[in-house]
């Protein structure tokens, strides 16, 4: 991971870059703040795949790293967005299977990545309240604050 910037890289100061939540499995963003402003995080080679909901350039990963890019709002989803997420995080799930890092980003890494990262720990066999519980206590207890993306898990992103 490249860094750039000083001070605490962190939209809030505890929480870390990125958070391994089972083995194989990890949770990120594509920035944090410091007392200097936005400071970009960028993936190298520390992953062999990555999942992005959000879209910066230059901030990786770089060639040879799978990579799918699906820009997902931090909003409402429609049917298809939602046809999206279950997609992803079919894909993340064969690939934690297949014994290969996998990191689940967006912008900040607590909701869109929260939502992806969820379902799949429920496709790999969690319920829904212990894989929110999981995440929040292996990256933040801030993940999944945006309310309906936690009501779109209990209807169990059915599109």
């Amino acid at each position: 991971m490249v860094q750039r910037g000083r001070g605490q890289l962190s939209w809030y100061p505890d929480d870390p870059v990125w958070s391994e939540v089972r083995p194989g499995l990890w949770i990120g963003g594509h920035t944090r703040f410091d007392a200097t402003g936005e400071v970009p995080v960028v993936v190298a080679h520390e992953f062999d795949v990555v999942i992005s909901l959000y879209r910066r350039e230059g901030h990786g990963p770089p060639d040879g790293v799978e990579h799918h890019c699906v820009p997902i709002p931090d909003g409402p989803l429609s049917p298809e967005q939602l046809e999206q997420v279950a997609r992803l995080a079919g894909l993340a799930a064969a690939a934690v299977r297949g014994g290969r890092k996998t990191l689940v980003r967006c912008h900040a890494g607590y909701n869109r990545s929260g939502l992806v990262v969820a379902r799949t720990l429920v496709e790999l066999g969690l319920g829904v309240p212990e894989a929110v519980a999981l995440i929040r206590s292996r990256h933040s207890p801030r993940v999944l604050h945006n309310e309906l993306f936690v009501r779109y898990l209990g209807n169990e992103l059915a599109p």
